[in-house]
């Protein structure tokens, strides 16, 4: 799957939000402001070419979250998302212990329950 962009190589999270295609980037703006808001204590900053957030200063050494932007869907994964505790069951797991939840529209994103999945995958990597 490709990710849409308007620009080449976006420099920062922000800007690699604000360079998705419109439907894309209405999904991805407050997904990732709610990434944010309930992980305060993370660096969000490009990895692999898409936001990520981690523990520390080095992006990627202790990766919690990511927001990936395919062609129809915005994918939020947890690094850790197969020990999350998911009772609806939306997480679907995915390569090593990741499991993440695609997204095509901003009415799919439940604040309480993706808030609650960040701060128990954060919990897991701060350990």
């Amino acid at each position: 799957m490709t990710t849409l962009t308007t620009t080449s190589s976006p420099a920062t999270t922000a800007g690699s939000v604000a360079s998705l295609a419109p439907p894309l980037r209405r999904v991805a703006e407050p997904l990732c402001s709610l990434i944010d808001e309930a992980l305060p204590e993370a660096t969000s900053a490009l990895w692999h070419g898409h936001p990520t957030w981690s523990l520390g200063d080095k992006p990627g050494r202790r990766p919690v979250c990511l927001v990936k932007a395919h062609s129809a869907t915005v994918t939020f994964g947890l690094w850790r998302g197969r020990q999350v505790t998911d009772e609806p069951g939306r997480l679907r797991a995915g390569a090593r212990m990741m499991a993440s939840v695609k997204l095509a529209g901003v009415s799919e994103i439940a604040r309480a329950l993706f808030t609650d999945w960040r701060r128990q995958a954060y919990s897991l990597e701060e350990k």
